[in-house]
């Protein structure tokens, strides 16, 4: 795959990934709270961010060996590193994935059950809290991966 192709491919994936989260966010998770009961709602935004986990993993395994591909040629043709800020943001949002769905909801249900030793609400917050990192990262690759679209298309 050509460079200008991988360039593309990688910022339109990253666009569609933070648009996802923001719908998720912003649109999705209140509104199954604002009309279900509180335990259907929360049933139905547990299943939305579990498919969003699953989603992120596989956009942001894809993306790294797109990035891994990209970094490579710059490397070999001597302009730059074959370890990128790309790659570290990806990095960083699959670890936001690997701990706010894979170990810290996990603990949530347990807490919710009345064991552990941290409460709902702030294992609620930490989740939270990744999530929205994340979807900042994601925010931040699309933005610089456009850039990088326009930098190889205009070279």
């Amino acid at each position: 795959m050509n460079t200008v192709a991988a360039a593309r491919i990688a910022a339109v994936a990253a666009g569609l990934w933070a648009g996802i989260l923001l719908c998720i966010a912003a649109i999705a998770a209140p509104s199954a709270f604002a009309t279900l009961a509180p335990a259907d709602a929360g049933r139905v935004v547990a299943r939305m961010f579990m498919q969003e986990a699953y989603l992120s993993l596989a956009l942001a395994i894809a993306l790294v060996v797109i990035e891994r591909q990209r970094n490579r040629q710059v490397a070999v043709a001597g302009v730059g590193s074959i370890f990128s800020t790309n790659l570290v943001l990806l990095l960083a949002t699959l670890f936001c994935t690997v701990a706010g769905y894979f170990a810290v909801q996990p603990m949530m249900a347990a807490a919710r059950a009345g064991q552990g030793t941290l409460s709902f609400m702030t294992l609620h917050a930490v989740s939270a809290g990744l999530f929205v990192l994340k979807g900042l990262l994601v925010l931040a690759l699309a933005w610089r991966l456009t850039r990088a679209t326009t930098a190889a298309k205009t070279s």
